[in-house]
């Protein structure tokens, strides 16, 4: 039985399915650009021009781009949706792109329950209190699909989480963040070589002293 089940109202799926739909959330307009919150967003953008592309508008409301890395077709994805409503795209990505197990589908997100620059690797489990992982698992009807958490570490005692995370981090921060971006690709990289087992042995690794 399929992964995502059709809706009756929905059209059958036309075209070469993707091996891996990699989906980096967000929130769309300049004002969100290089917030903490955004690190999805930027790493499918990284992973789009390593491989010579860029991401365009489609009518899944997102921006997308198709890659081939080796032998493989693979989506990056931005849901221009906002983060609170990232399911209603990504469901329509997924049923465009014949992403039929949940080991195809890999979302990217922000994490501040790890420290900055710290990556985290792992198929199903919970939310973590992410809308976005909360919106996507609602409109697919299961957690069973690839996360690749990027940490950005807990805001100040005197700082609410919402802001912390809508606000661009400094200098030294950034350049943390933008290693991390570099090592998700090459993550997402290895997916398609190695699957998810292996992947997760290398980027769950803990820093030697960390």
């Amino acid at each position: 039985m399929p992964w995502l089940n059709r809706k009756a109202n929905e059209p059958a799926r036309k075209g070469t399915p993707a091996d891996l739909l990699v989906v980096g959330l967000g929130n769309p307009g300049t004002e969100f650009e290089g917030t903490r919150h955004n690190v999805g967003a930027d790493m499918v953008a990284l992973l789009a021009a390593r491989h010579g592309e860029r991401l365009t508008k489609s009518k899944e409301r997102a921006l997308v781009g198709e890659l081939r890395i080796g032998a493989h077709r693979v989506v990056a994805a931005f849901p221009t949706t906002y983060m609170n409503a990232s399911g209603e795209s990504v469901r329509a990505l997924c049923r465009r792109h014949g992403i039929d197990e949940g080991v195809q589908l890999v979302v990217v997100h922000d994490e501040l329950d790890l420290p900055v620059g710290r990556l985290k690797l792992k198929q199903g489990g919970g939310l973590a209190g992410h809308n976005g992982l909360r919106s996507i698992t609602q409109h697919l009807g299961t957690t069973d699909y690839v996360r690749l958490r990027i940490g950005i570490g807990r805001p100040p005692a005197s700082q609410a989480g919402r802001d912390f995370v809508l606000r661009r981090p400094g200098k030294a921060e950034r350049l943390e963040l933008d290693d991390a971006l570099g090592r998700c690709v090459d993550a997402v990289e290895q997916l398609l070589t190695d699957g998810v087992d292996a992947t997760m042995a290398v980027v769950n690794r803990r820093p030697v002293g960390d």
